[in-house]
């Protein structure tokens, strides 16, 4: 763990851990359609379940910014919601819809977890730096511009440089 002088203004640089992490996620090139036609389904699936999820007042209650009206412009999208959120509340809200109904029906393996899991933190950080770093015009959800890339077997980044 880094260990810094809170009160410095210079960042300390990244663990080896997330900056390999980070480096894979960037620069492994995915070859396989099997692997990019089950992320696909996974993802449709995820966002079938959290729609459907908006209909259970159950979960519906769970959403939204921990202090009520505390909304952040240009923030975290939540799908099928009028939230903008900060991107932890954002990601927690998209997890909440994605496993509240527990349908997730397109992975079958011995592993624990599920790839939705990851999806919360995933869709609501791309949806706060796209929003954040693409042109005020650009308004497509994040999350049809994923499909499509996934569908295309393309692994272009859209607007994020």
């Amino acid at each position: 763990m880094s260990v810094t002088d809170i009160r410095a203004a210079k960042r300390p640089e990244p663990d080896d851990l997330i900056q390999q992490i980070a480096d894979y996620v960037c620069n492994t090139q995915i070859d396989s359609d099997t692997a990019l036609e089950t992320a696909h389904y996974c993802l449709k699936d995820s966002l079938a379940c959290a729609l459907l999820a908006l209909r259970f007042p159950e979960c519906v209650k769970l959403l939204g910014p921990v202090v009520p009206g505390a909304d952040l412009p240009g923030g975290a999208r939540v799908p099928g919601t009028h939230f903008e959120l900060d991107p932890v509340q954002g990601a927690f809200n998209i997890g909440v819809l994605i496993r509240y109904l527990d349908f997730n029906d397109t992975w079958l393996a011995a592993e624990w977890g599920h790839p939705s899991d990851n999806l919360g933190a995933i869709l609501a950080v791309a949806d706060y730096i796209a929003r954040a770093t693409c042109p005020r015009d650009w308004n497509r959800p994040p999350f049809m511009t994923f499909s499509r890339r996934w569908s295309r077997r393309t692994r272009s980044r859209a607007c994020w440089r």
